[in-house]
């Protein structure tokens, strides 16, 4: 079936979607404000981990409740069904890679839901500090 909007109105539209969402940029402020120094969406780095730190070994992914297709708040888009069933099936898998290729290297990662941010911000971030600091005592 072909597409029901202009090219250039698609294209708009595609423009307008973030790689970086609000949440992912108010908890990177969060930890920065708080002296924890990382990069952000590195791409050298295997799925480019919103957060990461290479001194320490340190890989977090920070993974919206629709593209990572959460087991609670995930919804499933309505029209184009066989399109997100395998899109969305993908996402799930490459996350199983990418976890799996961090733990065999030996990295501390760490996987952050949309849901739990927006349900408790600052225990998010202060459990995302106490994982950095931990994976910083473990290294010396």
């Amino acid at each position: 079936m072909g597409d029901t909007i202009s090219k250039e109105e698609r294209r708009r539209n595609m423009k307008a979607i973030r790689s970086q969402s609000k949440l992912e940029n108010w908890v990177s402020r969060e930890l920065w404000l708080r002296g924890i120094r990382f990069r952000k969406n590195d791409k050298s780095l295997f799925g480019k981990p919103d957060i990461s730190i290479k001194k320490y070994k340190v890989a977090i992914f920070l993974d919206s409740c629709f593209w990572h297709a959460c087991e609670l708040h995930g919804n499933r888009p309505k029209s184009n069904q066989e399109y997100w069933d395998k899109k969305l099936a993908r996402n799930k898998s490459r996350d199983i890679e990418v976890e799996d290729f961090y733990r065999k290297n030996n990295w501390k990662f760490k996987r952050v839901w949309e849901h739990e941010i927006k349900e408790n911000p600052d225990e998010v971030v202060n459990n995302v500090v106490d994982f950095i600091e931990r994976a910083k005592n473990e290294g010396i």
